[in-house]
């Protein structure tokens, strides 16, 4: 328990994610894993976990409000690790691991394989 307590002291470390918000990617495992590309809906750099379209849907259970006189289940995406997932590149068709590379006095992530700029 203590040792959770003080790593939550700690959220305010730079933690870096390597996709943004808006980026294409690919899972790797799990029970959503293809090679088709996925659109990142947020971006959690504090926990490392991010939120992809049509991927991790669960059920969510919500109370009847004011705004939703009805209540019910709703499906939608939870987040998943950013380890899990790699950019979509369309030069190579597949998705590919990521570089820093500093172009024009600008960092630019940089696909390995391909050279692909992702900014």
């Amino acid at each position: 328990m203590a040792v959770r307590a003080a790593w939550k002291q700690n959220l305010n470390v730079n933690r870096k994610v390597h996709v943004k918000k808006g980026d294409k990617v690919v899972v790797l495992s799990g029970a959503y894993a293809s090679n088709e590309p996925h659109e990142v809906l947020q971006v959690n750099p504090d926990t490392g976990r991010i939120v992809v379209q049509g991927v991790n849907l669960r059920w969510k259970h919500t109370k009847r409000t004011q705004q939703n006189p009805q209540g019910g289940r709703v499906q939608r995406e939870f987040p998943i690790h950013a380890s899990k997932v790699l950019l979509w590149s369309e030069k190579a068709g597949k998705g590919v691991r990521t570089r820093a590379q500093i172009i024009d006095g600008k960092k630019v992530r940089v696909g390995v394989p391909c050279g692909t700029r992702f900014d």
